[in-house]
């Protein structure tokens, strides 16, 4: 059965054959390249580089958790979507809901908690611009005055 349409940012790819394993199935860690790869473009098409956050705000994203639910095999040569929303965002961390399509058929759930961090790897408040980018992509939250609450 088909489930609702993909939401969020959307970040589009292709199966490769080196994503897959003998049997032409994506190989279960490809899942979290796919998704890595999403994130950065979540970033990168609003202009924000995670090499120039690091160089200029001496600061980076570390994967503090992440949580896989595989519902469908993708196959070699599937065209897949990657959908982002942020699920949350507190002071240094931030959940995102990153799941991965097939058209119409959610595959595989993912949610990947990120701390933003300094060069010491000590947490490091969220610069504005970032959360308020990422706010753009909540469905459960509204974003006012700087904060974001979630909606009643």
């Amino acid at each position: 059965m088909a489930e609702a349409a993909p939401q969020g940012q959307l970040y589009p790819l292709r199966v490769q054959w080196e994503d897959t394993d003998a049997a032409g199935i994506v190989y279960y860690a490809n899942y979290l390249r796919f998704v890595e790869r999403a994130r950065s473009d979540v970033l990168l098409r609003q202009g924000i580089s995670q090499e120039s956050l690091l160089r200029q705000e001496g600061i980076a994203f570390a994967v503090r958790g992440c949580v896989v639910d595989y519902l469908k095999p993708a196959r070699l040569h599937d065209e897949l979507v990657v959908a982002t929303t942020l699920h949350e965002a507190r002071g240094a961390t931030l959940a995102l809901d990153q799941n991965v399509w097939r058209g119409a058929d959610l595959l595989a759930k993912t949610r990947v908690t990120l701390a933003c961090i300094d060069m010491a790897g000590r947490p490091k408040r969220i610069p504005r611009a970032i959360s308020t980018l990422f706010a753009t992509l909540s469905t459960n939250f509204s974003q006012s005055s700087g904060t974001r609450t979630e909606k009643e």
